[in-house]
């Protein structure tokens, strides 16, 4: 993982050495101003913002896919994702400040979380699967929000910069920005890893469960609301990044097992390993930068048809 940050610090249009990187960042070997703005300013902040992010995402599949025992689970099922493109559209379409667009997103994430959470309270019917399609409900209603804000904003500005925003980037990341969610990503990432025992029992179903002593509800909506953190956390910083948070825990499970217990912080670090090498794809290969959720397709889905037709996913 390390090696992989130091490649990717070294990799771009302006080409440094491995030993110049390590320099500049240890402070050990004179550099000019230039290469310490370039590894420093621009690509260091881009480097941990993929890794937190990749991992956040990959963390919050894991867990996803274990609270529901569902292998074709994704972070953005109870609504976070879209409920955070409609708070960044909607910062856009107000010309806000990209600060703000970052706090709008993430709080319009956890409302849609606690919107879709509310309706299988107010049905009376706590179950599982109530909660799956009040969370199609509310991602049905986002997206019609969505498409509202895309009619009434500027096409020739800001409509490209929503589409932008929804196809995932760490272009503009800043060192601010992530030290803003920084804290939310590490308290995130703290209690699902406490949790993963819990989570190993919970994914063994209700019953089994409940016959430990599991306070089913109490742990589900805690794992349920780490994984939603960590998943707006990352949103608001980069955008909507597609795929990780579905395939890196399949090659997870694939590489240690189906333990939620061991196979949840391998995904955290093939997720943070796995966004590195997709940023660094996304401003090198071209001209121009690439969005993630681009990249992220075209590698995802040849890996999760792989996994789908070796029989390793049991739907």
């Amino acid at each position: 993982m390390i090696i992989g940050m130091l490649i990717a610090l070294s990799v771009g249009r302006y080409e440094l050495s491995l030993r110049q990187v390590f320099g500049i960042l240890t402070n050990t070997i004179p550099s000019t101003a230039v290469n310490q703005n370039v590894v420093l300013n621009i690509r260091l902040p881009r480097v941990l913002a993929a890794a937190g992010i990749g991992a956040a995402l990959a963390l919050s599949g894991t867990a996803y896919q274990g609270i529901f025992q569902n292998p074709l689970v994704s972070p953005d099922l109870l609504g976070v994702s879209n409920g955070a493109a409609v708070g960044a559209a909607l910062a856009i379409l107000l010309n806000f400040q990209p600060w703000a667009i970052q706090i709008l997103a993430f709080i319009f994430g956890i409302s849609a979380v606690l919107l879709t959470m509310s309706i299988p309270k107010l049905m009376h019917q706590r179950t599982t699967l109530t909660l799956v399609l009040a969370g199609i409900i509310v991602s049905g209603l986002m997206q019609a929000c969505l498409g509202l804000i895309k009619y009434l904003v500027d096409p020739d500005s800001q409509l490209q910069s929503i589409v932008f925003w929804q196809l995932g980037s760490l272009a503009k990341v800043t060192l601010t920005n992530l030290l803003t969610t920084l804290p939310l990503l590490i308290i995130g990432t703290i209690i699902l890893c406490i949790m993963r025992w819990r989570l190993t029992v919970i994914s063994l179903g209700d019953s089994a469960a409940g016959s430990l002593g599991i306070n089913l509800r109490f742990e589900r909506l805690l794992i349920i609301l780490c994984a939603t953190i960590l998943t707006a956390a990352s949103v608001c910083i980069s955008g909507t990044i597609g795929w990780i948070g579905l395939v890196v825990p399949h090659v997870a499970r694939l590489i240690i097992g189906p333990n939620p217990r061991y196979a949840l912080p391998l995904a955290g670090l093939v997720g943070a390993l796995f966004l590195v090498i997709v940023d660094t794809l996304a401003r090198t290969i071209s001209a121009g930068e690439i969005p993630l959720s681009i990249l992220t397709g075209f590698i995802g889905t040849p890996i999760f048809i792989y996994i789908l037709l070796s029989k390793r996913v049991k739907l």
